[in-house]
C-alpha cells in the first residue's frame, strides 16, 4: 500500500500530498538531535513575511526521514497508566524552545475533545489507527465559535498528517490495539487554542 502524506486546511479539507520515498531518505545516522536542529534551522531561515506553516512540506519530509531512520523513535512510549486512556511521553522540552515534541499513546475507544492547536502540527502514526473528524468554522458575529463537520478519515501506520493553526479536529482511537503517534507542534499561542462545544456554539481555552 502506498503511504500518503496529508495536509488538513483551516476549513477541514483533508488533502493528499506527495510523500518522499523512503529509500531517498535513508541515512546512516539520522539522530533525534539532528532532526531537532534541522527543524529549528528551517524555521530560523524562513523569510519574515511567511508564516511557519508555509514550510509544512519541508517539515513533513524531515518527520518522515526521522520515522524512516530512527528505531529509537518507535520504541519511546509512555506506560498506559492514565485514567483518561491517553499517556504522553515528552521527547524534548526546554524553556523558550519553539517546539512541542512528544509520543502519545492512546487506548482503544478513546475520543478526544473537539479542538484546535493554535499552531501548525505534524503527526505520524507509528502503530494503530486513528479516526480524525475535521470541522470548519461556521461562525457569525453573534456566534463566533459555531462549527460544522467537514470531513472524516482513518489514518494508519506510516501516514503523516499535518495541520494548519486553525484546523479543528476530534481524534478517536479505532481498532483493538492502542495507537502510538509522534507529534510535533510549533509555538502554541494559548489565546488561540480552544476546545469547542458545537451543540452550544461555544468554546473554552484548551
Amino acid at each position: 500500500m502506498e503511504i500518503t502524506d496529508w495536509l488538513v486546511t483551516a476549513t477541514g479539507e483533508c488533502q493528499p500530498r506527495p510523500a518522499a520515498k523512503a529509500w531517498d531518505l535513508i541515512r546512516d545516522r539520522y539522530y533525534f538531535h539532528r532532526f531537532l536542529t534541522d527543524i529549528t534551522d528551517l524555521l530560523d531561515q524562513a523569510p519574515h513575511e511567511l508564516e511557519e506553516w508555509n514550510f509544512l512540506p519541508q517539515i513533513r519530509m524531515r518527520v518522515r526521514q526521522l520515522f524512516t531512520n530512527s528505531y529509537w523513535l518507535k520504541t519511546q512510549q509512555p506506560d498506559p497508566t492514565s485514567k483518561a486512556g491517553v499517556s504522553i511521553f515528552t521527547l524534548y522540552d526546554e524553556i523558550g524552545y519553539p517546539l512541542t515534541v512528544q509520543n502519545v499513546l492512546s487506548m482503544p475507544g478513546v475520543v478526544s475533545p473537539i479542538h484546535n492547536h493554535g499552531t501548525w502540527g505534524v503527526t505520524v502514526i507509528i502503530k494503530g489507527q486513528e479516526k480524525h473528524t475535521f470541522w470548519r468554522s461556521a461562525g457569525s458575529q453573534h456566534q463566533p465559535f459555531k462549527i460544522e463537520p467537514a470531513a472524516e478519515r482513518v489514518f494508519g501506520p506510516g501516514e503523516i498528517v499535518s495541520f494548519m493553526p486553525e484546523t479543528i479536529h476530534q481524534v478517536t482511537t479505532v481498532g483493538e490495539t492502542p495507537t502510538l503517534t509522534f507529534q510535533l507542534y510549533g509555538d502554541t499561542q494559548p489565546q488561540a487554542r480552544f476546545e469547542f462545544q458545537p451543540e452550544q456554539a461555544t468554546a473554552k481555552a484548551f
